[in-house]
């Protein structure tokens, strides 16, 4: 077996997602580091370097279902700020970023879905 690359992933331990994407990981040989979003939550520095990496927009990296999203009310301020404003926003709130974030440095996956951690994460080792 190959060994794997050591991964971090940025995660809410109460979250069950979270729990399912750690143990998929781990179940798989991976080296993982496990950091809680909420008491490290990631700078904005960091958020635009995981971004960038992520080949994905900003907005995907709202936690939309949250319960702090509707309570700011974001849906509807989004699209008004700036995109610094939104990775201060993202930086100042754990529970605003949707998880798990999974990066070995290079790659970024948002979200758990197993295929694409076995694509991804895994080498497609089933």
């Amino acid at each position: 077996m190959t060994k794997q690359k050591q991964l971090t992933i940025i995660q809410y331990p109460k979250c069950s997602t979270c729990k399912a994407a750690l143990k998929s990981l781990k179940n798989k040989g991976n080296d993982v580091i496990s950091r809680d979003i909420v008491e490290q939550t990631p700078t904005a520095r960091e958020l635009k370097a995981i971004v960038a990496n992520s080949g994905l927009e900003l907005k995907k990296f709202f936690n939309t279902s949250g319960d702090v999203y509707r309570e700011l009310g974001l849906k509807d301020k989004l699209a008004a700020m700036s995109e610094d404003e939104k990775y201060e926003l993202l930086a100042s709130n754990g529970m605003l970023i949707k998880r798990p974030i999974v990066t070995d440095g290079q790659t970024v996956t948002v979200g758990f879905k197993e295929e694409q951690y076995e694509q991804v994460w895994n080498n497609g080792k089933g």
